[in-house]
């Protein structure tokens, strides 16, 4: 067993020597990478190496590229033969055993010819394509946008089109070589640094790249005015597991919209990375995602894969974690997150509210299950997060929606009303985005953080000065948060609801009063909130708008819409209502 690549061994492919560079050890399920343009096999060098830990990596330079041979004539370049290539080398390093084959860019194409052949099950167990569509499915979604040319299809169109100017350039004689040998070559280094975002490393580009690029614009006049003029239809039963690339500079993520026709076994999966930083910026990344994926097929179940199903609700695939979910607007979030096709983790303090919860979830289709978590303890959230992230995945959203409500002076206020406040609504906040947040980031592939603040973060009352003060700590960090996990991919909306039919009334303290005072004050703030009538549902609507729209700031119900405004206008009309005994 070795974790370093072999010295190349050449097996034929359709009619071309191909090098064939082999780690780690041949009994176990194999991995076979594919490179596209203008590249080699060591694009994957990142990838390879730390597949090769449990895995069976198997790398060839495609014909034309590196030390593998170069084809006599264009058509020497079609898809069925690059396709030939691919089981070439398949037999050859994994004979009695289907490998699982993962692309990128026009190692995808080529790899989608030999994916949807009709046996290619037999010796392809799974598929992952990074940033390359199957040329005959692109045809089609070309065709269904023209016959239906709606504004969103024609911005797709035109997306496409800018995303794609190269092809145009590659087909016009003698510019593309001419452009490549005389300085494009000696400058890639420079291009991916500054385009793509990816730091120097030896050995890349390959000493080899202007004759590679040269020969390799064959790929292109060979086979992309044929494929989109004259798509074919083009199925495969073989599993698929797309990684899009929320950066990509020449792919759009349109294109694959429309691939559930084609693909019946698909899971989509995101990842923030430009075309080429996906793989020598993060390769440790995608190689995660193919071990997981690999794992599934081979019988091995795990959270993410099972996880990122293929899309056929707004959120199916998608695992949400909720606080608070025991009740109100925690519940109503929950269910509302079930419906869409989202799977859930949920927590409480009252584990039976939020078994119901669950249970109520499961009747919606959800996979749900419930813990019981204080929010306020910081290592008991850190322990919720990881065994949520152990035993379903790493969530996608994240709602911090626990909180209690408190109604006092400052001077009636006592220090441990304060703690009690903060410890709740602030600080279960800060634990769960800190949990949660940190590993969506490391994960790498986006998500969204919801923060329950309210109204009262920019409506201030005299008589609910720590419950504003910490809903507008609530609010600004996250805005703070939303600054820094932007660059994660990973979007942060605080929501503020204003007055909501929920129980939280009927848990209020109010300070200064006995516990007969504390009854009769919370069953006729209760009523005040019911007469109002807004339910938690509607709460629940504007969350999952907020995800889906990446907003930062939502409020809610009409009063805090008006509150919203006037604080930005008129913010001593506020400081005046403030003085008011409400509350």
């Amino acid at each position: 067993m070795t974790t370093e690549p072999t010295n190349p061994r050449m097996i034929t492919g359709a009619g071309v020597p191909l090098a064939v560079y082999e780690q780690g050890d041949p009994n176990l399920p194999t991995v076979l990478l594919v490179h596209g343009y203008p590249d080699t096999h060591q694009v994957w060098d990142d990838v390879a190496a730390s597949l090769a830990a449990d895995h069976h990596v198997v790398r060839y330079d495609v014909r034309g590229a590196g030390a593998s041979g170069r084809p006599a004539e264009r058509r020497d370049y079609r898809l069925e033969l690059l396709a030939a290539d691919l089981f070439a080398v398949a037999d050859a390093v994994s004979p009695d055993r289907p490998v699982h084959v993962v692309a990128h860019d026009w190692g995808s194409i080529q790899s989608w010819e030999a994916v949807t052949r009709p046996d290619a099950a037999r010796r392809i167990a799974s598929y992952t394509s990074i940033s390359g569509p199957c040329l005959d499915h692109v045809g089609h979604w070309i065709r269904r946008r023209l016959t239906r040319p709606a504004p969103r299809s024609v911005r797709q169109l035109l997306g496409q089109l800018a995303h794609s100017w190269y092809i145009v350039a590659f087909h016009l004689p003698a510019i593309a070589p001419a452009t490549w040998r005389h300085g494009l070559a000696a400058r890639w280094g420079t291009v991916l640094r500054v385009v793509e975002g990816v730091s120097p490393r030896p050995g890349h580009p390959q000493p080899t790249l202007a004759d590679d690029a040269v020969r390799g614009i064959d790929l292109y006049r060979a086979n992309m005015l044929p494929r989109l003029l004259r798509p074919r239809l083009r199925p495969t039963t073989v599993p698929v597991q797309l990684i899009g690339l929320q950066q990509d500079h020449y792919v759009s993520g349109a294109l694959a919209e429309d691939l559930d026709r084609w693909v019946p076994d698909l899971r989509r999966r995101t990842l923030r990375a430009t075309h080429w930083s996906a793989l020598l910026e993060k390769g440790p990344t995608v190689a995660r995602m193919v071990r997981e994926f690999v794992a599934h097929q081979e019988g091995r179940p795990t959270p993410a894969a099972s996880a990122a199903r293929s899309p056929r609700k707004p959120f199916s695939g998608k695992l949400a974690v909720v606080t608070g979910a025991g009740s109100g607007i925690g519940r109503a979030t929950a269910l509302a997150f079930a419906e869409q096709g989202a799977d859930l983790a949920l927590c409480d303090l009252d584990l039976d509210a939020v078994e119901r919860t669950a249970e109520l979830s499961r009747l919606l289709g959800a996979n749900a299950r419930s813990w019981k978590v204080d929010v306020s303890d910081g290592p008991a959230v850190d322990a919720f997060a990881a065994e949520v992230a152990a035993e379903r995945g790493v969530p996608d959203i994240v709602v911090n929606n626990a909180g209690i409500g408190h109604s006092g002076t400052f001077l009636e206020t006592t220090e441990q009303e304060w703690q009690r406040v903060l410890d709740v609504n602030l600080w279960g906040v800060i634990h769960g985005c800190r949990a949660f947040g940190t590993l969506m980031a490391e994960r790498g592939e986006g998500g969204h953080i919801v923060n329950l603040a309210s109204a009262a973060a920019y409506l201030p009352s005299k008589m609910l000065t720590a419950y504003a003060t910490s809903k507008a700590a609530v609010l600004m960090l996250s805005d703070c948060l939303r600054a820094e996990m932007s660059g994660f991919g990973i979007g942060v909306s605080a929501i503020c609801p204003g007055i909501v039919n929920t129980n939280i009334t009927k848990t209020t303290t109010f300070s200064g009063l006995d516990n007969a005072q504390q009854a009769a004050k919370q069953k006729r703030v209760s009523g005040l909130y019911a007469r109002r009538g807004f339910p938690p549902e509607k709460v629940a609507e504007e969350i999952l708008r907020a995800v889906t729209q990446d907003r930062a700031v939502v409020p809610v119900t009409f009063e805090s819409k008006a509150a919203r405004l006037i604080s930005r206008f008129a913010p001593g009309l506020l400081r005046t209502t403030a003085r008011l005994d409400i509350g």
